[in-house]
C-alpha cells in the first residue's frame, strides 16, 4: 500500500486509493484489514439507521394513539417521513429485512422513553412491548386509534 495515504489520518483518500487498487486487481497492495473493518462498520451503520428511524416512527405512533387531542400535521408528517425512509432503507438494503423484528424490539425501549417524555407522562402509560406489527408500522394508511 502507498504509505503516503494513511487510513487513520485521511480516510477519504485512503478509500479512493484502495478502491482504485481493487479495480486494477492489485490485491497484494490493498489494506485488507481496514477494508474489512470499514465494510463491517457500514453494515452496523445501516442497522443503526434502521433502528433510529424506527425509534422516531414508533414514538410518533404511540403519541398519535395516546394523545388524540394533540394530533398534528407535524406528527403525521413525521410518521410519513419515517415510513418512507425505513422503506427506502429496506429497498436499498434488503439484507436488513430479517433484522427487522430485532430492530423493532431494540428501538421500542427508546421510542417508549421518547413518547413518554414528549407527552409528559410515565412510560407505564404505554404498552411494555411494541403494540404495532411491522405491516402496520410501515403501511402508509395506518394511524392507531386509542
Amino acid at each position: 500500500m502507498n504509505k503516503t495515504i494513511d487510513y487513520e489520518t485521511d480516510l477519504y483518500s485512503w478509500a479512493l486509493h484502495n478502491a482504485e487498487l481493487l479495480r486494477q486487481g492489485r490485491f497484494a497492495e490493498i489494506d485488507a484489514e481496514h477494508i474489512a473493518e470499514e465494510l463491517e462498520d457500514r453494515g452496523k451503520s445501516d442497522r443503526r439507521a434502521l433502528e433510529n428511524r424506527l425509534i422516531i416512527l414508533v414514538a410518533h405512533l404511540l403519541k398519535w394513539e395516546h394523545q388524540p387531542d394533540h394530533r398534528s400535521g407535524s406528527w403525521e408528517g413525521s410518521i410519513n417521513e419515517q415510513r418512507l425512509r425505513v422503506n427506502r432503507l429496506l429497498r436499498n438494503n434488503p439484507g436488513l429485512k430479517p433484522y427487522l423484528p430485532e430492530a423493532v424490539a431494540n428501538a421500542y425501549a427508546d421510542a417508549l422513553k421518547l413518547a413518554a417524555k414528549d407527552t409528559h407522562t410515565s412510560v407505564n402509560r404505554f404498552p411494555s412491548t411494541c403494540p404495532y406489527t411491522l405491516e402496520q408500522m410501515l403501511h402508509e394508511d395506518f394511524y392507531p386509534e386509542n
